[in-house]
């Protein structure tokens, strides 16, 4: 599959020189998941969203901790709990008897970079609460519609949903975030390096902001012209076409899936230094973008095994 490079110009070096060392930084302080952290940037480069799912005590919290340390921009951290209304979260209308009218106090959403710690802790109707934030960039209450600033990204952590206390997130909110990390747990090396090493929360806590909105928002601009060439984009509409004929899948994936894995691809290629996307760059993201978007048969396989089976299953012409 041949790719037609872009002429248009790279990071310039004063950029690309802080994106790397973004990446270094929250590698310093997330240790031995170079992959993970590297599909983090892959989500916040793509103006997508990041869903980070594992076993609780396995750094989802401290990598979403030390990605937001890291971008120099607004924070605001929300613990969802069984008790959260969609209000904590938004914002709520207050009447002011002084000037005889509501004043709107915005919620903590109202930021650019929101950690969503434990999301699957509430119940549904808070988990949805975010559903048009993360879509539209935007919150309407009672008619009226505030835009959210810019960038806005969203790093939610959730707990295996067999854990009790859980509520699983609906189909519907699992499809706004781009990409799906586990992290699984640390190597030996990583692990010795975590109890023999200083308190993480505090290593993040002074650690400097390296990238700013302006940044962020050039290097979501670059992404965009990254070039997937014509066959490139056969390739991703096979694997969308093969997902929803393949055994084991009741529900593929739909366009708005393929528009994200390309993206999410555009920004990977940037990554690794190219202007142009590569088959490899695809394959390599498919199962994270993927697998928490189809929905199995229910004597079937797990989700990311679909996936893979999907990708092995479309070759590449």
């Amino acid at each position: 599959m041949s790719a037609i490079p872009s002429t248009r110009p790279m990071l310039s070096e004063g950029l690309s020189d802080a994106l790397t060392r973004a990446q270094a930084q929250v590698n310093s302080l997330v240790l031995g998941k170079s992959r993970e952290v590297q599909l983090a940037f892959v989500a916040l480069l793509s103006d997508g969203h990041l869903l980070i799912e594992d076993l609780p005590g396995l750094g989802k919290t401290t990598l979403a901790h030390a990605l937001a340390a890291t971008l120099g921009l607004g924070f605001q951290r929300v613990q969802f709990t069984s008790d959260l209304l969609p209000a904590d979260v938004l914002g709520v209308s207050v009447y002011d008897a002084q000037a005889r009218a509501f004043t709107f106090h915005p919620g903590p959403v109202f930021t650019n970079v929101l950690l969503a710690d434990e999301i699957n802790r509430a119940p549904p109707r808070t988990q949805s609460a975010l559903l048009e934030a993360m879509a539209e960039h935007q919150v309407t209450l009672d008619g009226v519609t505030h835009a959210l600033p810019q960038p806005f990204f969203v790093i939610a952590t959730q707990n295996p949903v067999d854990l009790s206390g859980t509520y699983p997130l609906p189909d519907s909110q699992l499809d706004r975030f781009l990409l799906r990390l586990a992290l699984g747990y640390p190597s030996a090396e990583s692990e010795r390096e975590l109890l023999a090493g200083s308190d993480r929360r505090m290593m993040i806590a002074q650690a400097m902001p390296l990238l700013s909105t302006d940044d962020v928002l050039a290097l979501r601009a670059a992404v965009n012209d990254i070039h997937a060439s014509d066959a490139l984009i056969d390739y991703v509409q096979a694997l969308l076409t093969r997902s929803r004929q393949h055994p084991g899948v009741r529900v593929g994936l739909s366009p708005r899936a393929g528009i994200a894995l390309l993206r999410a691809a555009r920004a990977y290629a940037m990554l690794l230094g190219r202007r142009h996307v590569l088959p490899d760059d695809v394959q390599a993201l498919f199962a994270a973008v993927a697998a928490h978007r189809l929905v199995p048969e229910a004597e079937a396989a797990s989700a990311p095994a679909l996936a893979e089976a999907i990708l092995r299953a479309v070759p590449v012409d």
